[in-house]
């Protein structure tokens, strides 16, 4: 979606920025009424956020300049919390309200609340090779087998399944899992990686649909329907990781797979000998 942020605080604006981008956002900035007019009639926006603080011209001046030409959903946002302002914006034309100070995870539930009133859309599939993610349903499934997630694994796999090839770096994944943290870290993009990879990769210590771009970040490959996964337990809320894997991943990807004291999630296989050769042998 193409998000037209206008915000004439820069702190506020980048912190928008950030965050947005990260859920996979393409973001527009304007940081004055003016800019703002001028975006929306140019970079044709699927929705704008809306400061009513602005200089020279506020945001209800630019909403109803807005209304005169174009129908895009809006949100305003403000610091204003009185039913009268709530009420002036909406009839003045904007299609939701946000107070600040707001939590992140609540504005982006109102742009995917407005946005699918905008445009009514069925529930949104995600199909990457052998594995389908329904978000609806909060369902994954890979290679044909139904996988358990924790929320938190859930979310970090849709983020990097729904742009394949793209590579996410750290601070844009903890923006996008962990909005609501201030203390989360590369640690904890490690520690979940780790636990996606023992669930959806065929061979974890060799990983090849989460892959670690050394320096960058996670990049997700499609996997290949080649056969079906071994079992994998299934996470409830934030499970720890057994072993210190979280200090023991490694940006490559192998040591992040390494099994704790409880043994290898997955059984190796035993090779079976080849059957005898029949007839004299060849001299």
């Amino acid at each position: 979606m193409r998000i037209l942020v206008v915000e004439d605080d820069a702190r506020s604006r980048d912190l928008l920025v950030r965050y947005l981008t990260a859920k996979g956002h393409q973001v527009i900035t304007a940081d004055d009424g003016g800019r703002a007019l001028t975006a929306v009639a140019t970079d044709d926006p699927d929705l704008v956020l809306l400061d009513v603080n602005l200089p020279t011209m506020d945001g209800w001046r630019v909403l109803e300049a807005v209304r005169r030409v174009s129908q895009v959903p809006v949100i305003m946002v403000t610091v204003h919390d009185t039913p009268q302002d709530k009420v002036a914006g909406l009839d003045l034309g904007a299609d939701d309200y946000i107070t600040k100070p707001f939590d992140l995870r609540e504005l982006d539930a109102r742009i995917n609340a407005v946005a699918r009133r905008a445009h009514p859309a069925a529930p949104r599939l995600i199909r990457a090779g052998a594995l389908t993610l329904d978000d609806e349903r909060k369902e994954v499934v890979v290679r044909g087998r139904p996988v358990a997630l924790s929320p938190k694994e859930y979310e970090l796999l849709r983020l990097l399944a729904a742009r394949p090839g793209k590579v996410f770096s750290t601070d844009e994944i903890v923006a996008a899992v962990w909005p609501d943290r201030d203390d989360a870290a590369a640690e904890d993009v490690k520690k979940y990686v780790h636990m996606l990879r023992a669930k959806i990769e065929e061979h974890p210590g060799q990983p090849r649909v989460i892959v670690t771009v050394r320096g960058f970040g996670y990049r997700f490959v499609p996997p290949e329907p080649t056969g079906p996964l071994a079992p994998a337990a299934a996470s409830e809320g934030a499970p720890s990781v057994p072993g210190g894997l979280g200090s023991a991943a490694s940006e490559g990807g192998d040591a992040s797979a390494r099994p704790g004291p409880a043994g290898p999630a997955f059984p190796a296989s035993t090779p079976q000998a080849p059957p005898p050769r029949r007839g004299p042998a060849t001299p």
